[in-house]
C-alpha cells in the first residue's frame, strides 16, 4: 500500500497507483522471474512523476518458456472502479529484438479512428506503454539479455467492468483501458478541487493582477506555450469546473478572463455546459450537429458527425462540407454569450479553442485586447 498523502481543504487523503502502474509493475517483475527463473515477491517501480513504488508481485507462476504475476490496483482514497482489480502481464521470449506489448483478456481494443491509440490496438495507453517498455528493458540490461520480449497485459474482470464506463461508447470494446499519465492517482474531491480552483484565482488577485487566464487543463498550458510561454504564470486550471472559476473571478474583481481550451472542452460550453466533466453531460456531437444543421447540412452530414467519437474527427467532417469556418464562427458566438452570462457582465471576457491536430480554430474579439492587457499587467 503506498503511504504518499496530500492535504485537500483539510482533509488527509491517501494518493494511489493507476492501472498504468500496475501494469509496468507487474511487467517487470515477470520479466526478471522469466530471466532468473526465481520468483519476485516485491518489484521497485519510478512512477512518471517521480514517486517511487514498492508493488507487492502476486499469482506468480514460472514456467520455462513464461512468467506472469499479477499487480493489485490502489486507488488510495480516490473513489475509482478499478480499485482492488488485479492487473497480470505474461512475458516470453521471442525470436525478433524489442519489446512487444500487447492486451489479452479484459484489456479493451480499439475499434474507431480518432483514439489515442490505433484501431485495432490494445487500449494500453502511451505513458503506461513506456512504462512497461522501460521496466522490462531495465531487467534485460541488467541480467545481459539481449533478445526479444513479448509482454501481454490482461484484467480478468475487465470486460464486466468497462460497462460502468465510457469505453463501449468511444469504441473501446472487451475491456477496460490501462491509463495513467503519471503512474499516480490523487484523489480530491469536488469541493476540494473547487476551493484550490479559488484559492489560485485568490492568489493572481493578490499579486496585483486584473486580467486572468483559465484554462481547462494539461492541453491548454501546452498551447500556451507555444502561444505566448510568458502567459503561462497568468493561467489558472480549472479542471471541469469553468462555471465556478467564472464565479471566482467575479468576486475577487477581476476586470477581464481570457478562456483558453481545447475544443473537446470548450464545444460544450457552446452548449452553456459550466461543468464539462463526461458524467455531467457529453453533447459534442449533438452541439456540432445542431449548428451544422442549421447551416445547412444534410443528413449525412448530420449522421456522419453524431457517430463521431472526438471532436477532431468531427472537424474533418465539417470541413469536408465545406461548414467548418460557419459552424466555428456560430460556436464561438455561443461560447461568449455563454461565459458573459455566467459572469454577468461584470468583466470582460474573451475566448481562444484550438485543437492538436488542426492549430487555433477561432477566437472572439476581444482575445487580442486581452493579451494585451495581461502583457501590459507585467
Amino acid at each position: 500500500m503506498l503511504q504518499e498523502y496530500i492535504y485537500k481543504n483539510n482533509q488527509k487523503m491517501r494518493l494511489g497507483y493507476t492501472t498504468g502502474s500496475c501494469a509496468a509493475g507487474a511487467a517487470k517483475a515477470a520479466a526478471k522471474m522469466l530471466l532468473t527463473g526465481r520468483p519476485v515477491p516485491y518489484v521497485e517501480l519510478m512512477t512518471p512523476k517521480g514517486i517511487g513504488l514498492n508493488l507487492e508481485v502476486l499469482d506468480i507462476r514460472i514456467s520455462g518458456e513464461a512468467a506472469s504475476c499479477a499487480v493489485r490496483k490502489d486507488a488510495g482514497d480516490d473513489p475509482d472502479v478499478t480499485d482492488g482489480l488485479k492487473v497480470y502481464a505474461e512475458v516470453c521470449k521471442t525470436e525478433d529484438t524489442g519489446i512487444h506489448i500487447d492486451g489479452g483478456k479484459g484489456v479493451g481494443r480499439v475499434t474507431r479512428e480518432g483514439l489515442e491509440q490505433p484501431v485495432g490496438n490494445a487500449a494500453i495507453n502511451a505513458v503506461p506503454r513506456t512504462m512497461i517498455r522501460e521496466g522490462v528493458k531495465e531487467i534485460c540490461r541488467s541480467l545481459g539479455y539481449e533478445g526479444g520480449i513479448s509482454v501481454m497485459i490482461s484484467v480478468p474482470g475487465g470486460e464486466e467492468l468497462a460497462k460502468k464506463t465510457f469505453n463501449p461508447r468511444l469504441g473501446i470494446e472487451g475491456g477496460i483501458s490501462i491509463l495513467g499519465t503519471s503512474g499516480i492517482v490523487e484523489p480530491m474531491s469536488e469541493a476540494a478541487l473547487v476551493e484550490t480552483i479559488r484559492t489560485e484565482i485568490r492568489m493572481q488577485q493578490a499579486l496585483g493582477h486584473r486580467y486572468l487566464i483559465l484554462a481547462p487543463g494539461n492541453y491548454g498550458l501546452d498551447f500556451l506555450k507555444e502561444y505566448d510561454p510568458k502567459l503561462l504564470k497568468r493561467c489558472v486550471k480549472y479542471s471541469n469546473f469553468l462555471g465556478e472559476a467564472i464565479d471566482a473571478a467575479v468576486e475577487y474583481g477581476f476586470l477581464g478572463i481570457l478562456l483558453v481550451g481545447h475544443i473537446g472542452k470548450l464545444v460544450k460550453l457552446a452548449g452553456g455546459i459550466m461543468n464539462t466533466h463526461s458524467r455531467n453531460a457529453d453533447a459534442r456531437m449533438e452541439i456540432l450537429t445542431a449548428h451544422a444543421a442549421v447551416l445547412g447540412a444534410g443528413r449525412d452530414t448530420a449522421e456522419a458527425l453524431m457517430a463521431c467519437v472526438t471532436t477532431d474527427e468531427a472537424l474533418e467532417v465539417l470541413k469536408a462540407s465545406g461548414l467548418f469556418e460557419d459552424v466555428m464562427c456560430r460556436l464561438m458566438e455561443r461560447m461568449e454569450f455563454y461565459v458573459n452570462h455566467r459572469s454577468g457582465g461584470a468583466c470582460s471576457c474573451a475566448v481562444l479553442t484550438f485543437s492538436q491536430k488542426h492549430g487555433i480554430l477561432g477566437r472572439t474579439a476581444a482575445v487580442e485586447e486581452m493579451v494585451s492587457h495581461l502583457k501590459e499587467e507585467e
